[in-house]
């Protein structure tokens, strides 16, 4: 496995690859990521995966000198799930001048949900996503469903702007109690961590309560924030939304087959964590 800091040796060890696959991250890696990158393997040849921690994407009150740079440890874990080549440039390689050309995704899904409470979130992922799809030209790209709002605004973006690349989106991995994986778990204590599968349940509760025939969508989410306020959580929401358009359901929709999804964010402690689950009628 070969570690590449610089764009001209990435693209040097990638010209005239046409089936390569990618998994772009912000490193400090976990299962999910080696899961992605072991199916990447499956797909294409090279499997690139860059490690990246893109300031565009923070906000100024968030956790970007903070996240957990663990480029070593990551290397090893790569390399044992089969990656080729690790893209890791730092800030002046990949932004060698102010980034001040940025994609923004339409306001009618990017301003919703992590949109909201993270205002100009997407734009600094869709920005950094396109650039390293420019630099890595893979046939494949692989991202988590765990992040399904951003998932969906890449999916888009590629689509629109006619690149070509099939891009993937996998199911999350969940430790044994249910929570999903992350690299956010690690900012929780101990204590946090037994507390933390509390999201996964609320969602797996407000799915449930839907599929027992409850229509009162706004009583429903709303019982599942209380009670995860009352046990010392501050959610910023719980909500079920359509997979297609991630719009509020109708009536209609909640009694018909329209496929649902109930998305949750929320913080525990000083750490925000995100989870959302697929359900049916």
């Amino acid at each position: 496995m070969r570690v590449i800091h610089s764009l001209a040796e990435l693209r040097a060890a990638l010209a005239g690859s046409a089936t390569t696959a990618f998994v772009p991250t912000m490193g400090n890696l976990h299962e999910g990521h080696l899961a992605l990158v072991r199916q990447a393997r499956q797909l294409g040849s090279p499997v690139v995966t860059s490690i990246f921690v893109n300031r565009l994407q923070f906000l100024p009150n968030e956790d970007f000198d903070r996240y957990p740079r663990t480029l070593a440890r990551d290397c090893a874990l790569l390399e044992g799930a089969g990656c080729d080549i690790v893209f890791a440039p730092d800030e002046a390689e990949l932004y060698p001048e102010p980034q001040t050309y940025k994609l923004t995704p339409p306001a009618v899904i990017a301003d919703l949900l992590e949109g909201e409470f993270r205002p100009g979130f997407f734009t600094g992922v869709c920005t950094v996503v396109l650039k390293l799809f420019h630099c890595v030209q893979p046939a494949v790209a692989l991202f988590g469903q765990k992040d399904y709002q951003q998932l969906m605004l890449i999916s888009q973006m590629t689509a629109q702007l006619a690149l070509p690349i099939r891009v993937i989106g996998s199911p999350t991995v969940r430790a044994a109690d249910g929570l999903a994986l992350s690299s956010r778990n690690a900012y929780l204590s101990a204590t946090e961590r037994a507390e933390a599968v509390a999201l996964p349940l609320a969602l797996q509760a407000i799915a449930s309560a839907l599929r027992a025939g409850a229509t009162d969508l706004a009583g429903v989410e709303r019982a599942q924030v209380d009670a995860l306020r009352a046990r010392g959580w501050q959610p910023d929401y719980l909500t079920v939304r359509r997979r297609s358009d991630l719009r509020v359901p109708s009536t209609a929709d909640l009694t018909g087959r329209v496929p649902l999804l109930v998305l949750g964010a929320a913080k525990l402690g000083a750490t925000r964590l995100i989870d959302n689950l697929e359900f049916d009628r």
